[in-house]
């Protein structure tokens, strides 16, 4: 019964492995993905934003014609909308690149 090993040892082994690869490929990932940069214009490119894959907004443009003092509500809005549609697409391209590391499965608190 115990003469040949334990069944499944080398599967198990060999899973490990696996394992082991998509983590290290998964740091990698997150280590380029901080020197990539998505931009996200709203408001037909009144304001642009471009943030990097970490979430952390590296210029902000703002066209000169929606700088209204008497309306600074309408800017700030367009600000926060290029903001949070940046971060949206930081998200999207870190799903793209983690799905092409694990080949699609969905692991639990990953992205």
């Amino acid at each position: 019964m115990f003469g040949k090993g334990m069944p499944n040892m080398g599967n198990m082994q060999g899973m490990m492995k696996k394992v082991q690869k998509m983590q290290a490929d998964m740091q990698k990932m997150q280590e380029e993905l901080k020197t990539k940069t998505v931009d996200a214009s709203v408001g037909g490119g009144a304001v642009t934003i471009v943030m990097n894959g970490e979430k952390i907004v590296q210029s902000v443009k703002i066209d000169p014609s929606v700088v209204d003092t008497d309306d600074m509500e309408m800017l700030e809005d367009l600000v926060l909308s290029a903001v949070n549609a940046a971060g949206q697409k930081v998200d999207d391209m870190m799903a793209q690149e983690m799905s092409k590391v694990t080949g699609g499965m969905k692991l639990p608190g990953m992205f």
